[in-house]
């Protein structure tokens, strides 16, 4: 019996076939918005869009300001952890010589890189609650778990969990 399982499948290729020297980075240019914009094309955004710092630091975040469409805009920049990068994935055309079917056709390959990211807010302050920040402790928390574990971090978890009976 033939088992359907009704996903998706792709690849994603991070190293792409452009020389390290020729990867756009586009660190200090990413912003997520508290908004969907129906487009999808150039436009000349550094013309219109200029944050500018504000001076205040809430939790510990430097606070920018900007508007956009007459909305004034707070956000702050946070830097992606040490070992980690952001991707700007496109998709990225099958090879000549490997002609691929159409449902194997989700191929994707990196076109920019980037080291932080501007989160915006349009009603108030950045802060360390808001929920885009609160998903890089998700970092620390991969860390943590994929850390090795050794005899001594064994011992002392285990003398630690005696004392609590």
């Amino acid at each position: 019996m033939e088992r359907n399982t009704g996903g998706i499948s792709g690849t994603i290729d991070l190293n792409g076939n452009l020389p390290a020297a020729n990867v756009v980075d586009l660190t200090g240019k990413v912003h997520q918005l508290p908004c969907c914009i129906k487009f999808n094309g150039p436009s000349d955004v550094s013309q219109y869009f200029k944050p500018k710092p504000t001076g205040v630091i809430v939790d510990g975040l430097n606070v920018e300001e900007a508007h956009f469409r007459g909305r004034k805009l707070q956000g702050t920049t946070v830097a992606i952890p040490h070992g980690y990068s952001g991707f700007v994935l496109g998709k990225k055309m099958p090879d000549e010589k490997r002609k691929r079917s159409v449902e194997d056709s989700s191929c994707w390959g990196m076109k920019a890189k980037f080291q932080n990211i501007t989160s915006w807010n349009h009603d108030s302050l950045p802060s360390e609650n808001d929920a885009f920040l609160r998903a890089f402790h998700l970092f620390s928390v991969t860390t943590a778990l994929h850390q090795p574990v050794s005899v001594e971090d064994l011992e002392a978890a285990s003398i630690d969990q005696e004392l609590e009976l």
